[in-house]
């Protein structure tokens, strides 16, 4: 039971996340930019740093091959003037800007190898905060569409809470009018009864009169007079 209860726990949460992942996600996709953003910026300062180093080794590396050839030049001018001692403290000088040199080109290939790579990747991450600021606007127009389309979908509903309304009132004003209908089973009543028929066959001119009537009345008026 305990796991089941985890299960549908987990569940609803994820389903909670993704609905306010929905929500938000314009202001996700605009914090997510930044955050790559703040990346790119840090790479570029250590790009920045990477080429600084590169182009300080290589001003050592070339005032060491300079200051070098002097020295070897100098030690060529003792050796021919018979000062080897001088010669050999040159000689001495020399091997030890040499292998300065071994290291410090050595470090220059591993910058300049690491400044490309980094290059790169700094390109690469440009492309892609470009893309992504075009997949924002994208989808600022989509949201934007999409609340329309919400708002629509609202309209519509009362729209047809409206039809459904109007639809009860002709419905209403359809039915048949209680006051003629009762008329109506009067007449067909009176019909039915054998009662009127004398009254009937009076009107028709059959017969003394059952009821009387204004030209009777005028009659006996004028008789009288």
């Amino acid at each position: 039971m305990f796991a089941t209860l985890k299960t549908l726990i987990a569940g609803t949460n994820a389903r909670a996340e993704e609905s306010l992942r929905d929500h938000f996600c314009i202001e996700l996709i605009d914090q997510k930019i930044r955050e790559a953003e703040a990346s790119l910026k840090a790479a570029k300062f250590s790009l920045a740093s990477l080429i600084q180093r590169e182009r300080s080794e290589t001003r050592q590396i070339t005032a060491l091959e300079t200051k070098a050839a002097d020295l070897m030049a100098r030690a060529k001018e003792a050796l021919a003037a018979g000062r080897d001692d001088l010669a050999e403290q040159a000689a001495q000088a020399i091997a030890t800007m040499e292998n300065e040199l071994v290291v410090r080109r050595e470090t220059l290939q591993r910058l300049e190898t690491r400044i490309l790579q980094l290059r790169q990747s700094v390109e690469g991450a440009n492309r892609r905060i470009i893309d992504l600021k075009q997949g924002a606007v994208a989808a600022r127009a989509a949201k934007k569409e999409q609340d329309i389309q919400k708002r629509l979908g609202a309209h519509v509903a009362q729209d047809t809470a409206f039809e459904e309304a109007e639809a009860l009132v002709a419905r209403v004003l359809q039915r048949d009018d209680p006051f003629e209908q009762s008329q109506i089973l009067k007449e067909i009543d009176s019909g039915l009864d054998q009662s009127n028929v004398a009254d009937r066959l009076s009107d028709a001119g059959f017969g003394a009169p059952v009821r009387s009537s204004a030209a009777d009345v005028l009659s006996r008026l004028k008789a009288d007079a």
